[in-house]
């Protein structure tokens, strides 16, 4: 199979939308003023779906080491239980790669996203999606996430080893 580069795009929620949702303090969100005027409140950024077979909300830290570009594309996951959420903690870009849900990825339909400092992203239930880039150094990660019971299958890898895509 012939080798691919896939072009990186912009962060934006409207590229973004087959995909899930971009979480981030922006105009568009609705938000309004709390604790008497000393904070803003940018509500309900993102659609958290983790209630299935008695799934529950986790809340977890993850830390990537970086990556170098380009690089090719190893494997890609989803989550069929539900869906799954990355805020920035150390303010730095990363890359966020997704193909749409689907019993496979549709290889050809892959996208790279480029997400600014203080860009998270939802992953809807079932999207696909490679492991988290992250560049410059390393860097934290925010995960909300479905929890539940030990023996659920809630992560289907794709490996991509005989599918030369790359990216930069």
């Amino acid at each position: 199979m012939p080798s691919s580069t896939l072009p990186i795009e912009p962060l934006t929620a409207e590229a973004f939308r087959p995909f899930g949702d971009v979480i981030e303090a922006h105009d568009s969100a609705r938000h309004f003023s709390i604790n008497d005027g000393f904070a803003e409140r940018y509500h309900d950024l993102a659609q958290i779906d983790v209630g299935s077979l008695g799934g529950r909300a986790i809340l977890s830290i993850f830390k990537a080491l970086p990556r170098s570009l380009p690089m090719q594309l190893v494997l890609l996951e989803r989550h069929p239980l539900g869906s799954q959420a990355f805020m920035p903690l150390s303010g730095l870009q990363y890359l966020v790669v997704v193909a749409e849900a689907g019993p496979r990825p549709q290889l050809s339909a892959i996208r790279c996203f480029r997400a600014a400092p203080g860009q998270g992203v939802n992953y809807a239930r079932g999207t696909w999606h490679h492991p988290l880039i992250a560049l410059q150094a390393a860097s934290d990660f925010l995960v909300v996430d479905r929890g539940g019971a030990a023996g659920d299958a809630n992560c289907d890898e794709y490996p991509l080893v005989d599918t030369p895509i790359w990216i930069g």
